[in-house]
């Protein structure tokens, strides 16, 4: 009992690592910016998409097989195929990992020196995140004993110093809807996404220890995910609040980067510039070395492993390396279309999956996929600079499109319609994993 309790607590600590990298420090501090007196429901807002989906997705992924593949093909096989495609493509080289990079750049050694070569830093910090991430089967555990407690100390000293000692109190700023607004910000984070491909390597990990049947593996990875949600809660928590004590001296254009930089030196002074390079530097690697396993991982199983996984993971720390060099602002931007495509999905398709055998049609699948890109579509559209304005005049007429949340609403629709067609129009249930019947 006792080695099990302490495996379960060394793979929940690595998933907190996994999940805790550059977004989760960068967007908190931020919201609480914007937010200002009304942090609290703006935080809220994130922590749904920022704690409770992810946490839902592991459970989900886990239920489910363990692969985003499983939950997509429910809407059909090459959907499935895709969406695992575009997830670990946006988790991995085209927006998630090198954005670590840039973070940890920005926030972690420019600060302390000015005139540092972006691609010096970015060679040296993905050989490091290689040779973490060649291990498979270790590479958990080596996130979870050595590099998340300096980590957790670091940031614990910084909240804890700002909720003392606060910068401020929070300003009335005036955000309209900070519930929708923190949970769309909340997306930037991508941990509802990584959370459906996590699940295989804390599976992985699970099964190197010796768990092998599915029921004790869904079990210990929803421990382990309940135990990364309360590090992810109060940390996003405290650096909210920081955020929202920092109103009052900065303008809401400030940059992300920026603002956290300057909330550690007006807390800490100059030991808070390398106290918070520190942090910066250790989350944003944690989850670069998870995610890179991922990517290569999954990779090489999709090409039948005539890609090595090695191959695979020198290609994505080269091509990240490069992109990395844009800076963060470049990086985030060109998240926005992508992740309110996706993200709506990816939520429907985990809170079917939870409610299993009573929803487990391929028509409902079908609808509330298909429900929710209506509107998800002319958003990363208008993202894009590319505005349909007839498809925007739609949607702004969608009930909770206000509340900015018009996705909700034609999902319901369409799970519904496709649960009246199959019930009526005696459609097969799909079949599920043993877990979830």
């Amino acid at each position: 009992m006792a080695a099990r309790g302490r495996d379960v607590l060394v793979v929940g600590v690595a998933l907190f690592a996994m999940f805790f990298g550059a977004g989760n420090l960068i967007f908190p501090p931020y919201m609480g910016l914007l937010a200002g007196d009304q942090w609290g429901g703006a935080l809220l807002g994130f922590l749904l998409t920022g704690i409770g989906m992810p946490l839902l997705g592991i459970m989900a992924a886990a239920r489910a097989g363990g692969t985003v593949e499983h939950l997509g093909s429910r809407v059909s096989p090459w959907f499935g195929r895709l969406l695992s495609i575009v997830v670990i493509l946006a988790i991995g080289p085209l927006l998630a990992i090198p954005r670590t990079c840039a973070v940890a750049f920005e926030v972690g050694l420019r600060p302390s020196w000015p005139t540092a070569p972006a691609a010096l830093f970015s060679v040296v910090y993905f050989g490091v995140t290689f040779w973490f991430a060649l291990n498979r089967s270790a590479v958990v555990d080596k996130i979870g004993k050595f590099l998340t407690p300096f980590l957790l100390v670091t940031l614990a000293w910084i909240i804890l110093k700002g909720v003392f000692s606060p910068l401020g109190a929070p300003a009335a700023t005036g955000l309209a809807g900070p519930f929708a607004r923190g949970f769309r910000e909340g997306y930037q984070t991508m941990d509802a996404l990584a959370s459906l491909v996590f699940a295989q390597i804390v599976i992985g990990a699970l099964v190197f220890k010796g768990y092998r049947t599915p029921r004790e593996q869904v079990r210990l990875t929803s421990v382990a995910g309940l135990i990364a949600a309360g590090g992810l809660g109060t940390v996003y928590g405290g650096l909210m609040f920081l955020g929202a004590t920092a109103s009052g001296q900065f303008p809401g254009s400030v940059e992300r980067t920026e603002l956290l930089i300057s909330i550690a030196q007006g807390l800490l002074g100059s030991n808070g510039k390398v106290a918070l390079g520190l942090a910066v530097s250790l989350a944003c690697l944690t989850t670069a070395i998870g995610l890179t396993a991922t990517v290569a991982d999954y990779f090489s199983r999709l090409s039948g492993e005539r890609l090595g996984y090695r191959l695979i993971a020198l290609v994505t720390v080269v091509f990240s390396a490069v992109f990395a060099t844009v800076g963060v602002t470049t990086i985030v931007n060109l998240a926005v279309p992508l992740l309110v495509t996706v993200y709506p999905v990816a939520i429907g398709l985990i809170l079917l999956a939870l409610a299993g055998r009573p929803l487990a049609y391929r028509p409902v699948y079908v609808g509330v996929v298909g429900g929710a890109l209506l509107t998800s579509i002319p958003e990363a559209l208008s993202a894009s600079g590319m505005a349909v304005e007839a498809l925007n005049r739609v949607v702004a007429a969608v009930p909770l499109s206000g509340a900015g949340f018009p996705w909700v609403v034609p999902a319901l629709l369409g799970g519904a319609l496709g649960w009246g067609w199959a019930r009526w129009g005696g459609s097969r249930p799909l079949t599920l994993a043993p877990e979830e019947a």
